[in-house]
């Protein structure tokens, strides 16, 4: 049996290495990400931002990470970078994206709210909100 004293190290010690391990995964998936978003939107220029996208289609949608959504409009590419991230620890698999639209027009639009749904169990998983859209097209 160990001495009290290890117990309450051990008891400080694991939280502060599995965060170690969370922050390594979590950098790892964000040059990952940063890598696809500059291969998806390579051969295009940026846009001035817009407030809001017509109604999308769900196909249209690509998640580059839990911060990075783009949506693909015909020859535009709109990027949206989300203040929080919209999935727990940048994993969007198994969860579905849902939103809510703040101004009611039936449109994706600044400010409005989108929470991760775990498929399964139904339950929000995290949620982040939308800022102006960034177009991106070909010259």
């Amino acid at each position: 049996m160990l001495p009290r004293h290890s117990l309450i190290a051990a008891a400080i010690v694991a939280p502060l290495l599995a965060s170690c391990v969370g922050q390594e995964i979590s950098q790892h998936q964000t040059a990952k990400g940063e890598a696809r978003l500059a291969q998806r939107l390579a051969g295009t220029v940026a846009g001035a931002p817009v407030n809001c996208l017509p109604l999308y289609r769900s196909t249209d949608m690509e998640v580059i990470d839990g911060d990075t959504i783009l949506f693909h409009d015909g020859r535009t590419t709109y990027r949206q970078d989300t203040s929080g991230s919209c999935y727990p620890q940048g994993s969007q698999s198994g969860y579905a994206l849902v939103t809510r639209n703040v101004g009611g027009s039936g449109r994706l639009c600044d400010g409005d709210i989108a929470r991760a749904v775990d498929r399964a169990s139904g339950f929000f998983a995290g949620s982040c909100s939308f800022n102006r859209f960034i177009p991106y097209r070909r010259p």
